[in-house]
């Protein structure tokens, strides 16, 4: 067997060698004075023809006579048009005519302006200097166009127009910053920037008017075929621009879809904006239609933007009464929270949870060491909140709402308010406001009687309540502002705060002015107390938020200006900051004149001040500049000690404002998780305090495998602040409650926190960015940042005497669902394709959106990340983004092939 191996082996190398005879020195490279000598590629018969006639034409080119001059031109320029080559390699003619480039630039610079051959010999010498011209030469290509002739230059070739292109934003940006002409270079955009649009190469077309400072023209080069991916380039690369330039494109795609007649896309692109005569342009525009205006209606709700329907002087009147009243259902959510439990009953979840079915406290028992007792008022507190929040929505659970057999036996159900103590009972009561969130009619007949109780916890909590319930709904009523305008009077300090939270929940971003008449007063009375006021102004925040409401704006900032040093110190003034801050949410250099103002505050609260303001100001936004100042405040040490901690206090809404800042888009998300791991791991306890909140911001609703890794860890932290931050931020594991079972705080927030991931049973999310994450809800993300921000005084808050501040997450709470309707508005289950989504922004085809993607009916859920299709060609969607509620219309064009 070995001597038949050793045989096939030397059979073997034998063909080796065989195959190599005649071959000279394979594989090994020849050098000449110790440089590698590149030697020249064997060609065929016709590159050698080729190569002899461009070196015929070179040498012709440069004769004397310019007859047979213009001849040698016209055969290079045709030997190059006609070249044919894969877009890896060098088409022949121009790797030919390298070696003699520096001999014709040098020929060129001898002949006048005058000469017949001038502009033909530059355009020629403009297309050579793609691959022939030497590092030092500057912008050439644009050089020799510029003296060639200008018109017909795309004959040239794609390549060439994006060489060009690219040389042409350069020698743009030079001339602006000397102030000198740029009207040559325009003329070239004019005719490049068409043929790119026609030709599938939208992204090049965009990039060449965005550096020519010239977006307004690409709405005269769209047609029905480019203009979808023209807009999504549009759309997509706004978040890396400076600030300005965002602007103009998010305007341009707006036009874009204006002109196409597409109003469902044009007010996704006015909402971005928040720009509200353009979301009044859009939805006036698409009046021609009901379902697209009712489909408008859906998005405008899932904003929380309310429109003008029945003021005639408006111009989002509506003149039809039976389409007034539907519209004004829609935008006002009215049957949100029947869509709601339809999506609970296709799901079969509508069995109500008790606290022990969310704790599994069966599954901790014999590892939970033996000890005292847990506060018993304290567990029951935490219990009513982690009942309200898993049966968020549903109506009924098996502790707050009273059943028939209940009343008459008098059973602990009805008396569940009354094993608590204090807050603990507003809290109970305020739980009732979540069962039945959205429920207006059943949630308020419910939570009635709790209005008339002589304990002022109690009311307090009914008031909330009243505020949770009519939470992002309009009802034409408004019984919300009926029962809660008498009790913002009170003497009672309790239930006055009541009152004053259930307002600010029930009017989130509606912008109404009557809710100023009653908050106003508060702010500014400096014999109120820093907690009344603080909750007055985060009432107008919430109010008013992302519009910059003077009125709220001066009253807030002389609020700040009236009080003592030793108030502005309380815990409090941080949400009084707040209330300020939602009201610039969003609005960038809007804000710059209101931080000038607070420069001159005290010096406790004003770099508190100025970096919340400027950290709310530009949420969403992605702008480079603005995180890498707020990383510069958080990054710097500050030595302090328990009389001086207000000297570091701006580095926690700092350490927050990267987070809100960086979370327009995912690759910045990502890039400011890496900072903020730093920042844990080399910053001050200040600074570590507030990580666990940004990484919370970074991923709301969206467990990502590192965040959760993270903020398991700080869960655990020996800086107790550190750890009740993460568990505010993080939400998970059982095993947390037997680690913090001798520390009630903790252990409440433990609870508190799996009742967040338990929320309304897995049908709820808080994430603010919806529509395909094209657009961020200022309501949504107000709402968190309340929590967030009493979670940097997590004693003096949620951790003391104010647990119910949780609840102002009630406005951030929304299914994450997908349902169809029918043109009459009626439940249409269809076939639709649930995946990951895929981005596909400036590719070739029609390339997929979702990708492992599987086949549901409607209703179906929606996680953070996936996208939806239709399955089914017998329907076509009114809106192109499958999320939230959707109207459908029969395909005419559909024909059942069962049939």
């Amino acid at each position: 067997m070995a001597i038949e191996k050793d045989t096939e082996m030397k059979e073997a190398a034998g063909a080796t060698q065989k195959e190599n005879y005649g071959k000279k020195d394979v594989g090994k490279k020849k050098f000449k004075n110790g440089k590698p000598v590149v030697e020249e590629e064997e060609l065929s018969e016709e590159d050698l023809e080729l190569k002899s006639r461009l070196e015929l034409f070179v040498e012709r080119v440069q004769d004397s006579d310019a007859g047979v001059q213009g001849v040698a031109l016209d055969g290079i320029g045709k030997e190059v048009r006609e070249a044919t080559t894969s877009m890896t390699s060098v088409p022949k003619p121009l790797k030919f005519l390298r070696k003699h480039y520096p001999g014709l630039v040098q020929h060129f610079k001898t002949l006048s302006d005058s000469s017949p051959n001038f502009h033909k010999y530059a355009d020629v010498l403009s297309v050579l200097a793609i691959t022939s011209a030497g590092e030092g030469e500057h912008r050439p290509s644009l050089r020799f166009r510029l003296q060639g002739s200008q018109d017909d230059i795309v004959s040239w070739g794609h390549e060439y127009l994006r060489n060009l292109a690219g040389e042409i934003g350069e020698e743009y940006q030079s001339r602006r910053e000397a102030e000198g002409s740029v009207d040559d270079l325009l003329a070239l955009v004019k005719q490049i920037a068409p043929h790119h649009m026609a030709h599938n190469a939208e992204p090049e077309a965009v990039d060449l008017l965005l550096e020519a400072k010239q977006l307004a023209w690409l709405k005269q080069y769209v047609d029905e075929k480019n203009y979808s991916r023209t807009c999504l380039y549009l759309l997509s690369c706004c978040a890396y621009l400076p600030e300005g330039d965002d602007v103009t494109v998010l305007r341009t795609a707006y036009d874009i879809y204006t002109h196409m007649s597409k109003w469902q896309d044009a007010l996704r692109v006015a909402l971005q904006m928040n720009d509200r005569s353009l979301i009044e342009e859009a939805f006036k525009h698409a009046s021609s239609s009901r379902v697209e205006q009712q489909q408008q209606g859906y998005l405008l709700a899932r904003q929380g933007v309310r429109l003008e329907l029945e003021d005639e002087s408006s111009s989002t009147h509506v003149a039809d009464e039976a389409l007034r009243e539907s519209l004004q259902g829609i935008v006002g959510n009215a049957r949100l929270s029947e869509w709601y439990l339809a999506l609970a009953r296709d799901l079969d979840v509508m069995e109500p949870r008790t606290p022990d079915d969310v704790y599994k406290l069966h599954l901790a028992e014999g590892r939970q060491p033996a000890g005292p007792a847990v506060d018993s008022a304290r567990q029951n507190m935490s219990s009513s909140l982690v009942n309200g929040l898993v049966n968020a929505g549903f109506g009924q659970d098996k502790l707050m709402t009273v059943t028939t057999e209940a009343s008459t036996s008098g059973s602990d159900r009805v008396h569940w308010v009354f094993k608590n103590k204090d807050q603990g009972k507003t809290v109970a009561v305020a739980s009732l406001g979540l069962i039945t969130l959205w429920d207006v009619g059943g949630g308020l007949a419910q939570i009635d009687k709790y209005l008339y109780s002589k304990d002022p916890h109690v009311v307090a909590g009914a008031l909330l309540g009243v505020g949770i319930i009519n939470s992002s709904v309009a009802d034409e009523n408004d019984p919300a502002f009926a029962l809660l305008y008498e009790p913002m009077n009170s003497s009672d300090p309790v239930i006055r705060s009541g009152a004053i939270l259930g307002l600010a929940l029930a009017y989130a971003g509606t912008g109404k002015m009557e809710v100023n008449d009653l908050l106003l007063p508060l702010v500014g009375d400096t014999d109120a107390s820093m907690e009344t006021s603080a909750l007055a102004a985060l009432a107008l925040g919430l109010t008013h938020v992302a519009s910059a409401q003077e009125d709220a704006v001066e009253a807030i900032l002389q609020a700040l200006m009236m009080r003592s040093e030793t108030e502005l110190a309380d815990p409090w003034a941080k949400l009084l900051v707040l209330g300020l801050a939602l009201l610039f949410l969003g609005k960038q250099e809007a804000v710059e004149a209101t931080i000038e103002v607070a420069k001159t505050l005290n010096e406790k609260i004003s770099q508190f001040c100025q970096v919340s303001l400027t950290a709310c100001a530009f949420a969403g936004t992605g702008d480079v500049l603005k995180v890498q100042e707020l990383l510069g405040l958080a990054s710097q040490h500050i030595e302090t000690e328990d009389s001086t901690a207000w000297k570091a206090a701006h580095q926690g809404p700092a350490v927050m404002g990267i987070a809100l800042v960086a979370m327009a888009e995912d690759l910045g998300g990502r890039m400011a998780h890496r900072a903020l791991e730093h920042l844990l791991q080399y910053g001050d306890p200040p600074i570590r305090r507030s990580v666990p909140l940004a990484i919370a911001l970074l991923h709301v609703s969206e467990p990502s495998i590192g965040a959760v890794d993270t903020l398991s860890r700080l869960s655990h932290d020996a800086d107790s602040e550190v750890a009740q931050n993460a568990l505010v931020a993080l939400g998970i594991l059982r095993s947390l409650s037997s680690y913090y079972y001798k520390e009630p705080t903790m252990l409440f927030l433990v609870r508190a926190v799996q009742g967040l991931v338990h929320m309304g049973k897995g049908l709820l999310t808080l994430h603010p960015r919806h529509t395909d994450g094209q657009l961020l809800s200022w309501v949504g993300l107000a709402s968190l940042l309340t929590v967030m921000f009493s979670s940097l005084e997590m004693k003096a808050t949620i951790g003391g005497k104010h647990p119910h501040l949780i609840y102002c997450l009630a406005p951030a709470m929304r299914p994450r669902m997908l349902l169809t309707l029918d043109e009459q508005e009626q439940l249409l289950p269809v076939a639709v394709r649930v995946g990951q989504a895929v981005d596909t922004v400036a590719q070739a085809g029609r390339p997929k959106t979702i990708t492992g993607f599987q086949t549901h009916t409607t209703p179906v859920l929606l996680s953070v990340g996936e996208r939806a299709e239709l399955g089914t060609q017998k329907y076509v969607p009114v809106t192109p983004v499958l999320e939230g509620i959707v109207i459908l219309k029969p395909n005419h064009e559909y024909i059942d092939t069962a049939d």
